[in-house]
């Protein structure tokens, strides 16, 4: 019997040589910390990032669409402290009300993908 225990970490796609923006979005303003990659695959590009146990591998592809349905999904606590700060940045938030027990919105990284913020209640 096999069962899965838990998601290891969420990749989101980039353009050839986002790198730099990526970290400005996902360091720089939601606080995730750098992690590094294994040399082996250091050479295909992107960079990856850690916030508690939660990874998210930012691959480069090419050619490159952003994911605008598909998404990853981060639960947070004091979401209405995330919200304040994502306006500041200058990051727009789409609201949504249409989760039963939930706060949340969406967010686009600088590449155009989907991202869903949600706090239950």
């Amino acid at each position: 019997m096999f069962r899965f225990k838990a998601i290891d970490h969420v990749q989101l796609a980039a353009p050839k040589g986002g790198e730099d923006t990526a970290r400005g979005f996902f360091k720089d303003i939601l606080g995730f910390e750098e992690i590094e990659k294994p040399e082996e695959l250091r050479k295909r590009g992107g960079v990856w990032f850690k916030n508690g146990s939660t990874q998210l591998h930012i691959g480069i592809e090419e050619p490159f669409v952003p994911a605008r349905k598909a998404h990853p999904a981060f639960e947070v606590e004091n979401i209405v402290l995330l919200k304040t700060h994502l306006n500041a940045n200058g990051v727009d938030v789409i609201e949504d009300n249409k989760l039963p027990g939930a706060n949340r919105f969406y967010v686009s990284d600088p590449f155009g993908n989907r991202i869903e913020i949600l706090e239950w209640l």
